[in-house]
Formats: structure tokens, sequence, C-alpha cells
């Protein structure tokens, strides 16, 4: 790997902070979901992607679609942290004539490679660019992240069916399966069952990690890029608001409101965790 474990712990522990930092002034926001993915972002961007923060739209570049838009604000304080756009502007995250809004805009960030928010439709964008680099006989890579509560959207299944029928072994996708939606339990409201097993079911490449781990996270994808003709799917077995004191172990922890105390006392937590590592 070209970065130890720690370092890339240490990265995933910094992303958790900007998320807190950029939501604190406005004290409300899509936590849960940002904080359950952030093990993610930090595997993708500090190791596994083939990228280049000064040049966003380096026409080789491996793409990362977040289908679940909401959860924005995990993929700004990467990119924050990355180096995409001044640090500064994780302040503005959904602030007037910010370059940071509630969903992700292709148009307004540097380094989203996709508008995205109406769930379901990063399926088929994803599979449209993995599609178009194949015909272009590209190598780069496509990534893509789906939650749990949005696979209930039948344009996930039509793209299910669509990709491995084109033998689209350049994406590699990943289901946020923090357990929950916006209102409850996805067992509760359209149980998924064993999605790893119906995405194998399907003719994906289909693995199930922890999706807290890093290490096995970059090793599941290393197996899903020697996989030929077959899309790869990984499944991140997750908490929703994952590493967050006020949002750990809350049932309705979708969206959130919080005060400036709550946030300070988390972000203080992490850097006390960051210490330990």
């Amino acid at each position: 790997m070209k970065n130890n474990i720690r370092d890339l712990k240490i990265f995933a522990t910094d992303i958790r902070i900007t998320i807190l930092k950029g939501l604190k002034g406005l004290g409300f926001g899509h936590v849960g979901g940002s904080m359950s993915m952030v093990e993610l972002m930090a595997a993708l961007y500090g190791e596994c992607m083939n990228i280049d923060a000064k040049n966003p739209d380096w026409e080789d570049r491996d793409w990362y679609i977040q289908s679940k838009g909401h959860a924005g604000p995990a993929v700004y304080a990467t990119l924050a942290l990355k180096g995409y756009f001044p640090y500064e502007e994780i302040y503005t995250i959904n602030q007037p004539e910010t370059n940071l809004p509630s969903h992700c805009d292709r148009n307004k960030t540097p380094g989203i490679d996709m508008t995205t928010g109406s769930l379901g439709q990063g399926m088929s964008t994803a599979i449209g660019v993995a599609l178009g680099n194949k015909l272009k006989s590209k190598n780069n890579y496509t990534f893509l992240l789906l939650g749990d509560g949005e696979c209930n959207e039948g344009q996930v299944w039509e793209g299910a069916l669509f990709a491995p029928q084109h033998k689209l072994d350049h994406l590699i996708a990943f289901i946020d399966s923090n357990k929950k939606q916006l209102d409850g339990y996805c067992k509760d409201i359209c149980d998924l069952g064993d999605i790893r097993q119906k995405f194998e079911d399907f003719g994906w490449h289909a693995q199930e990690v922890d999706g807290h781990d890093i290490e096995e996270i970059i090793n599941a994808i290393e197996k899903a890029k020697a996989v030929k003709e077959k899309p790869s799917m990984i499944v991140l077995d997750t908490e929703k608001g994952r590493g967050c004191t006020f949002t750990e172990g809350v049932l309705f922890n979708h969206h959130v409101k919080f005060t400036k105390e709550q946030a300070d006392e988390a972000i203080t937590a992490l850097e006390n965790y960051k210490e330990m590592l």
C-alpha cells in the first residue's frame, strides 16, 4: 500500500472532524449517513483512486459517484482535506452562494464527478460513465456509493441487470449498509434481505466487509479489480452515525439538529481518539 493503515485512520478521523466543523455553524445536517461512509472515503481517496486534486477534470482519472447525494458533507470534507478547494470553504456548506450545496453538484464543486441526490439515479449515471469509458478503451475505474435505503428504488435494480450484461468490470459499487433510512430501520420499511447475495444472483462479483475497517475495504477493492467481465459490488457493514458522540446509538440520526456545544464535544472526542492512534 502507498500509505500505512494508521495514516489512513488519521485521515478518516480528520474527515469526521471536518464534517462536524462544516455543519457546526448550521446546527443541522445529514450527519448519520455521512459518518457511516467515512472509512470508504479514506480508503478511496487516501489509497485506491487514481486522481489529481490539482487537475480534477483529468481525463484518465478514476470517477467517484456519490449516489446518496445528501451525504455530500463526507465527500466535501474529503475533497477539502485532499486540496481540491481551500479548506475554509468547508464552513460554507449549504449556505447562500456556497459551492458546497446540500446535495452534490458537479457544476459547483471541484472534484464532484456527478450531480446526485435524487436517489437511485447514481446507479444509472455511474453505469453510463463506466460504459462510456469502456467504449473508449479506457482503463480508469468508476466507483459508486449507494445507500441501503436507496436500494428500495427500482432504478437500482434495472442497473443491477444492465451492468453485468455489458461486462462492466471497471465499475466497482458499494452499499453503505448502515441498516437505516430516513424514517427507521430498512428491515421494517422494505427489507432488503441478503443484499450481497442478491447482487451475486444478478451477475455481479459481490463481497461483504466491515465498512469501518479500512484495510478490509482496500483488500476488497483489490479483489474486485482482479475480476474480469463482471461489475463488482462491495457491501459495507456500517453503523449510522459512527464516530460522532451525539449520533452514535441514536435511532433517528439521518438528518439531525445539534448545538455548537455538542459539535465541540464530538470534535474533542475525535481529536483525543486521533492522538491515541
